[in-house]
């Protein structure tokens, strides 16, 4: 099936009580036994919900996957991977990485004995650098957030593989939509579906994706026993969100490429971060590991008290944390998402005090220029 398709059906089924074409909230916590042994596939809500399920079988097709797992959130998805691994083992992680991953990783994983080295993924040189005897798991986020770099997820993946390691992909600000990382060779794909899947700001969750029998059993192990699982009201909104995935991402994408054309336009802004310009440094890998561009910009305005002025001053975008909502965002990484981050590890990548991030909603795309145009004049 084609992915709208697959996005409205898989794992969707009518309601077998009722006929029931939407997916039921089964707000419970347990299961009635018809005896001993016997029940009819579910026994406590924590191993099994049925409105999670669905979700969870959806996504599954989505990212072309053997079996999905929801989480309560994007950092309980990551958290709950991250059981995969044992005190001693060593993780390659892309530098510019989610600040709550950054902080998971380095003040919570690290006291508990893994270790943990950030290196620019954009090189497989930079990969291989990074590698030591103990190292299990290199964990990618592409594009990254907020400075938008790639990875060559297949190049990558055929290191792993090569070299035993376990490529997990952080798939957020793309979405199954536009970017299929296991069809690449990950062995394990996640999102926060608070964003882009769920749509609507509205709810939060994550999700995880695996891509054979084997890691499924052990990631269905890790969410019974770890108990980190999607309440079932979220679920719901996630399977509401996912049926306009595909329209939403064309939408995010065709708005954000005309945002960025004309801020490339603009003096007053420095440099524009989109992989959709023909002039980004990555722009041939995007199309060729991608088949969109997304929704995310970041711009440099050149000094911090000019990216305040600019946030401050929108009237349609709203200054606030999360992305991938039907309505535009604005942001400051540095003091907002990527905060956790030491100031000399932003600066070291690259992502400086004078950078602002866009989620670019699916508003009319003339008064979202119209709202930048305003703030612009207004530095």
């Amino acid at each position: 099936m084609g992915f709208a398709t697959d996005a409205i059906h898989a794992g969707q089924e009518p309601d077998p009580a009722t006929g029931a074409i939407t997916v039921p909230v089964y707000q419970t916590s347990t299961y009635v036994q018809e005896s001993l042994g016997r029940h009819k596939g579910f026994e406590y809500a924590r191993t099994q919900n049925p409105t999670r399920l669905a979700l969870e079988k959806n996504i599954a097709v989505l990212e072309k996957g053997f079996a999905g797992f929801a989480f309560s959130s994007g950092m309980a998805s990551i958290t709950t991977v991250m059981m995969l691994l044992k005190s001693g083992d060593h993780c390659i992680v892309t530098e510019n990485v989610y600040g709550g991953t950054y902080r998971v990783f380095t003040r919570v994983f690290a006291n508990l004995g893994l270790e943990f080295t950030f290196a620019d993924t954009s090189g497989l040189e930079n990969i291989r650098k990074a590698m030591k005897p103990n190292t299990r798991m290199v964990f990618i986020e592409t594009p990254t957030n907020p400075l938008l770099s790639m990875t060559d997820l297949r190049l990558t993946a055929n290191f792993c593989n090569d070299m035993n390691l376990l490529l997990v992909v952080d798939n957020t600000f793309m979405s199954p939509y536009f970017q299929k990382p296991l069809s690449l060779g990950a062995d394990i794909v996640l999102h926060s579906s608070t964003k882009y899947l769920n749509g609507h700001s509205d709810g939060v969750g994550g999700v995880v994706v695996v891509a054979n029998q084997d890691m499924a059993q052990k990631m269905a192990f890790l969410q019974n026993s770890a108990g980190a699982i999607l309440a079932p009201l979220e679920a719901w909104l996630v399977l509401r969100g996912i049926k306009t995935l595909a329209l939403r991402m064309e939408k995010h994408s065709d708005n954000a490429m005309k945002i960025a054309e004309y801020l490339v336009r603009v003096k007053k802004v420095k440099r524009v971060f989109y992989p959709g310009l023909p002039d980004y440094p990555q722009h041939d890998l995007a199309r060729k590991q991608c088949s969109g561009f997304g929704g995310m910009i970041s711009i440099d305005l050149g000094t911090p008290d000019k990216a305040r002025e600019m946030v401050e001053s929108v009237r349609i975008f709203a200054l606030a944390e999360s992305l991938g909502g039907v309505e535009s965002l604005i942001g400051h990484p540095a003091t907002m998402t990527h905060g956790s981050i030491p100031k000399e590890s932003r600066q070291r990548m690259g992502l400086t005090d004078s950078i602002v991030r866009l989620s670019v909603g699916i508003e009319d795309v003339e008064d979202l220029i119209g709202d930048l145009s305003y703030a612009l004049d207004r530095i």
